[in-house]
């Protein structure tokens, strides 16, 4: 029996221990019932309201960028500009040459064309005088001309 009554003595003080513990989590519970923290719709419009200003003025840097863009992209060439003032130069020099060669080419022809006519008339210079120094041969030159024809 004794034993019976120390498992009954040990029984008691669990039981007083447990007592006390669930006092203390009936107050703890009362507390934190007390203390809770309600949400209230002013604290999620606030922080809605800075969430939207921050992703408009994202938005905002967004379009200014793709604003520029677009505008570089209107002011784009195909080709930079140093190669068509090489182009036209290139251009330029190649009429200058053509017109030139051209120009030099005429005046060597007429050149030509004036020396062979000098050349004829000094020949026909030549052939009046022989001719008028051997009037046999000019009857016979007019004879041969006219039986050619």
């Amino acid at each position: 029996m004794k034993k019976l009554d120390e498992i009954m003595e040990l029984m008691a003080d669990e039981m007083a221990d447990f007592k006390v513990a669930i006092l203390e989590l009936e107050l703890l519970s009362k507390q934190l019932s007390k203390i809770s923290i309600p949400i209230t719709t002013e604290a999620l419009e606030k922080n809605l309201n800075i969430f939207l200003e921050k992703q408009e003025e994202e938005n905002r840097l967004k379009d200014e960028v793709l604003k520029e863009i677009e505008k570089k992209l209107k002011h784009a060439r195909i080709i930079p500009n140093y190669l068509l003032i090489l182009f036209g130069t290139l251009g330029i020099i190649a009429l200058s040459l053509l017109g030139y060669f051209g120009y030099t080419a005429k005046a060597a022809e007429k050149e030509k064309f004036e020396i062979y006519r000098i050349i004829l008339e000094s020949e026909n210079d030549s052939y009046q005088q022989y001719l008028s120094i051997n009037p046999e041969i000019k009857d016979d030159y007019c004879e041969w001309l006219e039986g050619k024809k």
